[in-house]
């Protein structure tokens, strides 16, 4: 089985993230969905729990971050071209996320962010395939 990743994220209004995650194009897993908690499936391997703030408080003793004037997590999704990666962010500012910086192109790599309704910041990156292919590093853990 493939290691899974289950980021959990604080939310004020969780009516609200489902309705703006769901306008671009995510599902959630009702099994694991409640009135303080929605199961985003985000691909086969990770998965967002988003949590109202109270049921995130559960989890740790520590204050939840302000959005508004600190960073707790930059998230990064792949997809599949530049393309897509102008799709998602521009759905996602339509849906009333901001973007806090401009586009970044490198030429073989190209990326943009958005901050969700929470003031989280997801990247959204597009690399291309050839850039990467055959660099000599390994990636992951042994």
């Amino acid at each position: 089985m493939s290691t899974m990743i289950f980021v959990n994220l604080p939310v004020k209004d969780l009516d609200a993230s489902k309705a703006f995650w769901t306008k671009l194009g995510y599902a959630f897993n009702a099994q694991f969905s409640d009135e303080n908690a929605a199961s985003m499936v985000i691909s086969d391997t990770i998965v967002a729990m988003l949590l109202t703030e109270a049921r995130f408080k559960d989890f740790t003793h520590k204050a939840v971050a302000d959005t508004a004037t600190t960073t707790e997590v930059l998230l990064c999704l792949s997809a599949e071209s530049r393309g897509a990666v102008d799709e998602l962010v521009d759905g996602a500012v339509g849906a009333g996320a901001t973007e806090p910086r401009a586009a970044q192109d490198h030429g073989f790599m190209y990326g943009r962010a958005f901050e969700d309704l929470d003031g989280h910041t997801w990247e959204i990156m597009w690399m291309d395939p050839a850039a990467v292919q055959g660099d000599g590093v390994t990636h992951g853990v042994s």
